[in-house]
């Protein structure tokens, strides 16, 4: 038995130690990733925290006029309206789209695959200047709408929200799609039999039983789309026409246009601290999730 142990406790080292070498040889590896980060995003970020307290004269004069000027809390508000808008309707196009990806035949997941990957080959600047020729006055939309007899003048979806809003919901539908499709991949199809064998309809089974179910893949798709949401910047510029300026435009014109870089930098700053903290919730909904169960 001695014996037995004694190999038992030798044939033991060798495998810790390979182990020990593994996970040293693994962080080894992975360390240029987050020095990289620091340098490229984190010394870059400090400089602008540097500038929104000291531009263009020591202090908070630059967060309190963020709190204080109208023109900035109609920029806010007018983000926080559209990133909301954007959030229900891509998330709620999402769902369905991923529903029925889940549940459809081979041939039809292909081609749904193939729809939510080919606008990642396509610039964004490319998908709003199509957005924009489709939609203006005189774009494919009004003219073929127009030779219908369905309206008699062209409608005004472009230089405004309502543009903003169609070309940012057509980007941030693929971003939504995965954390959903992978909740209704988890979701265990016997829980759906069983509510309809106990007399549930379809609209109560999907309440009551598929929804909730599928809620950390909703949960994580809206932070995701809200977060790309409030950085936007091509898009609303694009489709906007100034008239629907967003926050990261607004930082953007203070700081290149009317050079008040304090202020442009207080705004940016603002806005990674929102980032950041709705970045931290789904993290932590994430691991209530996976600790529940």
């Amino acid at each position: 038995m001695g014996a037995i142990g004694g190999s038992a406790g030798v044939s033991r080292a060798p495998v810790a130690s390979v182990r020990s070498r593994w996970t040293v040889g693994a962080f080894a590896l992975l360390l240029p990733l987050p020095l990289f980060l620091l340098v490229s995003y984190g010394i870059p970020f400090l400089g602008v925290v540097s500038w929104s307290v000291t531009l263009p004269e020591p202090g908070l004069a630059n967060y309190v006029q963020l709190t204080t000027d109208p023109s900035v809390q109609r920029v806010l508000l007018r983000t926080f309206r559209i990133c909301v808008a954007v959030t229900l309707v891509a998330v709620t196009a999402a769902y369905l789209l991923a529903y029925v990806y889940v549940r459809s035949s081979q041939r039809l997941r292909l081609l749904i695959e193939l729809c939510v990957l080919l606008p990642f080959w396509i610039s964004v600047l490319i998908r709003a200047f199509g957005w924009l020729a489709l939609l203006r006055s005189n774009g494919f939309l009004n003219t073929w709408l127009m030779s219908l007899g369905a309206i008699d003048a062209p409608l005004m979806m472009v230089r405004n929200e309502i543009g903003v809003v169609i070309g940012m919901v057509h980007f941030m539908i693929p971003f939504a799609v995965f954390p959903i499709a992978a909740s209704l991949r988890q979701l265990d199809e016997r829980v759906l039999l069983a509510a309809r064998g106990l007399g549930a309809s379809r609209l109560r089974s999907f309440w009551t039983v598929l929804l909730p179910m599928t809620a950390p893949g909703i949960l994580g798709a809206t932070l995701i789309v809200f977060v790309f949401a409030l950085g936007f910047f091509i898009t609303p510029a694009i489709l906007g026409g100034g008239r629907a300026v967003m926050a990261a435009e607004y930082a953007y014109l203070q700081m290149f246009q009317t050079a008040q870089w304090g202020l442009g930098a207080a705004l940016a700053v603002v806005l990674i601290a929102v980032v950041a903290i709705l970045v931290a919730l789904l993290l932590r909904v994430i691991r209530i999730e996976k600790l529940a169960g």
